[in-house]
């Protein structure tokens, strides 16, 4: 898919926000949704989605992507508060050929440590318990 790709409704992270797939949700807002990613390439690995329809960061209004950017930032920091890594990785794709999987604007939050390198992008699915333990852990760090 490229940058013109039209809004798909039945993406994975739109059946996510009507609550047809379920997820291992950190914390909700008004505006946004982060989750725990299914396939983590890191202990933690979080994605955070704006509940408006927007394929990527060409498409996003401003207004949601503030919102979206702020609550990326809390994750981040919960995320860092809950498992102390040593850095933290932001991305953000937008297009097939940027390496976007899931065409519903999102960041990544990758926890960092200095001796484990990340594994490979959605390769590997995580246990649902696991997944479920480390959002508690993450929420209760907000």
């Amino acid at each position: 898919m490229d940058l013109s790709t039209p809004y798909d409704p039945e993406n994975v992270f739109a059946k996510i926000l009507r609550g047809d797939i379920p997820a291992a949700v950190i914390a909700e807002t008004d505006d946004t949704l982060a989750f725990m990613d299914a396939f983590p390439q890191t202990k933690g690995h979080s994605l955070v989605i704006p509940k408006s329809q927007a394929t990527n960061l060409l498409e996003i209004g401003e207004a949601p992507l503030a919102a979206l950017i702020a609550e990326t930032q809390r994750i981040a920091r919960a995320v860092h508060r809950a498992l102390q890594p040593d850095g933290i990785r932001l991305m953000q794709f937008n297009g097939s050929a940027a390496g976007q999987s899931v065409f519903h604007i999102h960041f990544h939050i990758l926890p960092i440590w200095a001796d484990q390198a990340p594994g490979p992008h959605g390769q590997g699915q995580a246990d649902p318990e696991t997944l479920s333990a480390l959002a508690e852990d993450i929420r209760a760090a907000l």
